[in-house]
Parts: C-alpha cells; sequence; structure tokens
C-alpha cells in the first residue's frame, strides 16, 4: 500500500515589504523617528563607547593594561544591589517596547512580522543554539588574540558579590542584552530603513558597525569582532533561513552572554589567565 501523496512545501518568501516612504515631509519623520530610537538606546552606548575609547588611546596606558566591568556591584548593601539591578535591566528594555509599539502603526501582525511570537519555538530555539555555537567559538578566541595583540582591554564579565539573587540577575542582563540589541540593530532597523527604501547589504553594514560602536569600550578588537557577529546576525536575519526571525538571535545573543556572565564564575582561574580575562 503506497503512502498517500503530500504537496512539496511551498519555498518560503519573505514577507511582502511595507510601502516605502515617498513624501519627503515622511521620510524626515521616519529618518527623526529612527535617531530617536537610536538616541535612547543603543545609539546613545555607541557615543560613550566612542568616547570611552579616545580616552582609552589617549591615557597614556597600553589598552592590555586597562580593564572594563560589564556587571558592576551597585551598592554595598545586598538588597539594595539587587534593587539597582532590577531597575537597571527593566528601564533598559523599555527602548524595546517603543520601537514595537512605533512598528504596530502599520497595523497588527507586527510581532509576527519581525519574528517576535512563539510560532516556531523549536526551530527558533534550534537556530538560536548554532548561531551561538557558530559565534562563541570563534568570538573566545578573538578575544585571546585581541589580548595578545594589545586591542582589546582586561574584560571583567562579572563584579556582583556572591548572592543568592546573583546569578538570577546575571540571566535577566544577559536577556536583556539579547532583547535590546537583537529587537533594535536588527528587526526595527531592518523595517525602518526598509520603509526608506535602502538596499539589504546597506542595512547589514549599517546594522553591523552599529553593533561594533557600542561595544568600542572594550577595545578595538571587540569592535571587530561585533562588526562580524552584526553580519552573521543581520545577514542570517534577512536570509531564507532566517526568515525576518528576530527571536534566534535573542536566543543566541542570550545564550553567549549567559555563558559569558554565569560561566566566568566557574572557569578555572589559571584558564583565565591564559585568555587574559580578569
Amino acid at each position: 500500500m503506497t503512502a498517500p501523496q503530500t504537496a512539496p512545501a511551498a519555498p518560503w518568501t519573505p514577507p511582502a515589504p511595507a510601502a516605502p516612504v515617498r513624501s519627503a515631509r515622511d521620510r524626515r519623520r521616519t529618518g527623526a523617528e529612527i535617531w530617536l530610537v537610536l538616541g535612547l538606546s543603543l545609539g546613545q552606548s555607541a557615543v560613550y563607547a566612542i568616547v570611552n575609547i579616545v580616552a582609552r588611546l589617549t591615557s597614556g596606558t597600553a589598552l592590555a593594561e586597562q580593564s572594563a566591568t560589564l556587571n558592576a556591584s551597585r551598592s554595598a548593601r545586598p538588597y539594595l544591589d539587587l534593587t539597582y539591578q532590577l531597575l537597571g535591566i527593566a528601564f533598559a528594555v523599555l527602548p524595546v517596547a517603543l520601537a514595537l509599539y512605533l512598528l504596530s502603526a502599520r497595523g497588527p501582525g507586527t510581532l509576527r512580522r519581525i519574528g517576535f511570537d512563539a510560532a516556531r519555538p523549536g526551530r527558533d530555539t534550534a537556530w538560536g543554539f548554532a548561531l551561538a555555537a557558530a559565534i562563541g567559538i570563534p568570538g573566545l578566541a578573538f578575544y585571546a588574540l585581541g589580548r595578545a595583540l594589545g586591542i582589546t582591554v582586561e574584560i571583567q564579565a562579572s563584579a556582583l558579590s556572591e548572592y543568592w539573587w546573583t546569578v538570577p540577575v546575571l540571566i535577566l542582563a544577559a536577556l536583556q542584552n539579547g532583547l535590546l540589541e537583537e529587537v533594535i540593530a536588527v528587526a526595527y532597523l531592518h523595517e525602518r530603513t526598509a520603509d526608506l527604501g535602502w538596499h539589504r547589504l546597506t542595512f547589514i553594514v549599517t546594522s553591523s558597525l552599529l553593533r561594533g560602536s557600542y561595544h568600542l569600550y572594550q577595545g578595538i578588537g571587540p569592535f571587530l569582532g561585533n562588526v562580524v557577529m552584526g553580519v552573521v546576525f543581520s545577514w542570517f536575519y534577512t536570509s531564507r533561513w532566517g526568515r525576518h526571525r528576530v527571536l534566534p538571535l535573542v536566543v543566541a545573543h542570550t545564550l553567549l552572554d549567559v555563558v559569558a556572565f554565569v560561566g566566568y564564575a566557574f572557569v578555572p582561574d589559571a584558564w583565565l589567565a591564559a585568555l587574559g580575562v580578569g
């Protein structure tokens, strides 16, 4: 008895783009919106990072002898520190809500359009793990190379004291980074630059340079490494594999940061010293 015939799956096609903004007034408004969203989030971080790297390079101390702490304690009082940490995370993700709200002006289906929904949980998670592996392993080697070349500062992934809430807060901080960077630097920026009629390649270059710029405070090496990560992520998002779904990028970024923030505490000191990690 032969198996019933099934129709072949239709090839994936990208969602139809919104009609490009035509009038000069609407183009100015869209451009102003992009600048405002970035100015309240990653663009602001990029400006501070640029100032920071200039200060580092002109300080008279070699980059290799400088350090950066990613998750610093904000108070010696445990529960006050916890309060500050949670407030910082909550306010940091508000620009994500703002970006999604502005995109929703197009009408229903905004979250589905950028793949910020639960339509494909298994596929999104699998791609997230694959992207994390593809970026994380070379990234560690790139960091070690940057330290050896003297173009990367010593990075301390966490300086939080060991309390019961430390690991959950570090996981939330990782999720915050994943949401903020991937939703704004990839999904939101792609949608809005598409509205302006940008070519895909122009978007990929812009998104990648933006990603690298707000990591400049870590040195030249992390800038270059994050530009590469930006190219991979923004290319994947717009490819037939990524299918304009941002959740795999959020999963991948969160996993990378969880390993960096939480795993940092479990790596032997000898290994950290070999990598030049504080």
